[in-house]
């Protein structure tokens, strides 16, 4: 970076990107003092400042490498911007220079938006919400009972890092609260409820290096088994049953490669609906013989699945063990602080310390999972971090953001020496991709809604692949039925198509497994879902060279269009198509009741997959029924085997 002396200011380059335009009327920095105010309800989280303090910095003096302000320095350091403050200030806020017309991704893994330009979006990882949107009646109701709507800004896995079209990239290296506010035509604005050590730049010839260089400085990530991609993870908690319902699956024909059980360790009922139980032992009431049936089924080839969150039920056997040994945080009382998660609670292992990192890595994940013979597992919760806790080390209002990635690095060291073992999360924060191999997109509700349902998982997918993680996958049939939302099968069978041109093809039973249509239980969706996994198990191929190419260099398996047609401004706003590697295209159907939809081809001739007619770049309406996802190949490649 180089600093360019103007009357009364100065101007920051990034080669040849302007990046920060300071005069003393328009200042690039301001300061200030507030009080947060930060209520947390089931993961969502109500927030307020209270400002004390703004004051714009004017007056400044560029003295070689550094730029002194009143109160605050900025020293440039290679493509580094380092802050120094006084204590005390716990606000600041950057412009940052825009161009008209600029795109803007990234912020972590963003559901609603891909182009974030015109909106702010907050960094905090939460509950994403139900329904998403405050003009719906579901997000009303949800917010009515437990601030549970969200908005289209909330998310489990944000991250403060941002690139634009103009081929450079911004990262800031906080864990504290902040907002990227990109509604101003001119500039983009950051604003920090602590005060940032320093903000990275990036810069590169084309998106796909800058893309690539994203990842390397967060990763990349490790890369995913073989056998997570060879077919599908069917996702059963119906106890000792799911063994039996297995195998109507495999005698349909379907390619499985691993069973699922969430339960493994027992459930609870409550009014949300059927929840774990959340002692990560094996419950023998609810599965017996569970180490013969997991040998059995490996016997098969075929992989058995758990479930772990961060946090020990107070009813269970493990949280005394663990409060005993000084492993859980406190409230600010001294007592063990004990979460609410609606009609039971539980602990929080203190993950800040080493003892107790290492403690859960080996005690739970090892010896009660993958000693039992456990592949891998859902590690979930990683967003509930109460700011009031007491940790060993750190204060939790500006670990919050850093939950993710200390849960991320539990996971990664238990199976650090099981490179086919595999354990996928929701929730993620910067540096969580050099630990998890696989995220997932949440719990969207089972329907085709704008904000919350079936194409949010694209977008979700193209946002974190941006910033390093590689690998996405969704819950098939979605998860979150509420307010007498249920699935039909039109959802789940577009959720297959979808989800059979992702790395991973997993299906969820959802929250209320006996008031929903599960795979099955109905003939015409069970034939349908079992050509959709023998289709992706025929993909393996292309699956393995995306996987090795993601693991060499962080490139993700499912790109926007973007990063192969940087020129094409269409491409920029395109949310509910990929790309896989440069040649494949896949638009799946997120509409009811659509019987086609439009697909927006880029520079070359693509083939359909299903009739062979040869389209040229541009917009087209494919026809699109059940059983017919629009998928496309570049004219002179190698066909897909869908048949």
């Amino acid at each position: 970076m180089r600093i360019h002396p103007i009357p009364d200011g100065f101007e920051l380059h990034l080669g040849c990107h302007l990046i920060l335009r300071h005069t003393k009327a328009h200042p690039t920095l301001a300061i200030g003092l507030g009080l947060a105010r930060m209520t947390m309800h089931q993961g969502n989280f109500d927030i307020a400042d209270d400002l004390v303090q703004r004051r714009d910095l004017g007056t400044c003096v560029v003295d070689g490498d550094w730029i002194r302000f009143d109160g605050v320095d900025l020293h440039i350091d290679g493509d580094t911007l380092r802050i120094l403050a006084p204590d005390g200030l716990n606000r600041l806020w950057l412009r940052f220079y825009a161009e008209p017309g600029e795109a803007v991704w990234g912020c972590g893994e963003q559901m609603s938006y891909l182009n974030l330009r015109g909106r702010r979006f907050p960094i905090w990882t939460s509950e994403p919400g139900v329904g998403r949107d405050k003009t719906t009646k579901i997000t009303q109701q949800a917010d009515a009972q437990g601030h549970a709507g969200g908005d289209y800004y909330t998310t489990n896995a944000p991250q403060p890092t941002y690139l634009t079209s103009r081929r450079i990239a911004v990262h800031a290296d906080t864990t504290a609260y902040s907002v990227f506010d990109f509604t101003k035509p001119d500039t983009h604005e950051l604003e920090f409820w602590s005060i940032p050590s320093q903000i990275e730049f990036f810069e590169a010839p084309d998106l796909l290096t800058l893309v690539q260089t994203l990842a390397n400085r967060f990763g990349p990530p490790p890369r995913l088994a073989d056998w997570a991609m060879s077919g599908a993870i069917i996702g059963l908690k119906d106890g000792a049953n799911s063994f039996d319902r297995l195998e109507t699956y495999i005698e349909a024909g379907c390619a499985v490669s691993a069973l699922w059980c969430e339960d493994w360790a027992g459930i609870r009922t409550t009014s949300f609906g059927t929840r774990l139980f959340w002692d990560w032992a094996w419950n023998p009431t609810r599965h017996p013989d569970l180490p013969a049936k997991i040998a059995a089924l490996a016997q098969r080839n075929i992989r058995f699945l758990g479930y772990a969150s961060c946090y020990l039920c107070t009813d269970g056997t493990l949280y005394p063990e663990a409060e005993a040994l000084g492993l859980l945080a406190k409230d600010r009382k001294g007592q063990t602080y004990q979460v609410d998660f609606g009609e039971f609670t539980a602990g929080i292992p203190d993950f800040t310390q080493e003892t107790a990192r290492i403690w859960f890595a080996e005690r739970i994940l090892r010896h009660n999972m993958l000693d039992l013979g456990l592949s891998g597992w859902m590690a979930d919760f990683g967003e509930y971090l109460p700011v009031d806790a007491v940790l060993a080390h750190g204060d939790a209002m500006d670990l919050h953001n850093d939950w993710p990635r200390l849960w991320a690095s539990v996971n990664a060291l238990a199976t650090a020496d099981r490179p086919d073992a595999m354990f996928f999360m929701r929730a993620a924060g910067t540096d969580s991709q050099r630990h998890n191999r696989l995220l997932w997109a949440g719990d969207q509700c089972v329907d085709f809604s704008r904000h919350d349902g079936i194409g949010t998982v694209i977008t979700g997918a193209l946002s974190a692949g941006l910033i390093g993680h590689a690998f996405h996958h969704s819950d098939i049939g979605g998860y979150t039925s509420l307010f007498g939302l249920v699935r039909t099968p039109e959802l789940i069978q577009r959720w297959t198509e979808l989800a059979c041109f992702t790395p991973v093809m997993r299906t969820h039973e959802g929250n209320r497994p006996r008031d929903n249509l599960q795979i099955d239980q109905d003939a015409a969706v069970l034939a349908h879902f079992v050509r959709f996994t023998q289709l992706h198990a025929r993909l393996l191929p292309l699956f393995q060279h995306l996987a090795d190419e993601a693991a060499s260099t962080g490139l993700p398996v499912q790109r926007p269009l973007f990063l192969h047609h940087p020129d094409d401004r269409t491409t920029w706003d395109i949310q509910d198509q990929w790309l896989l590697g440069p040649d494949v295209l896949m638009a799946p159907v997120i509409e009811a009741g659509a019987v086609s939809r439009a697909v927006y081809l880029p520079a070359g001739e693509w083939v359909h997959g299903w009739s062979g007619r040869i389209l040229p770049s541009g917009w087209h309406e494919i026809t699109a029924p059940i059983g017919e996802p629009p998928i496309f190949w570049r004219n002179g490649t190698p066909p897909l085997p869908l048949s």
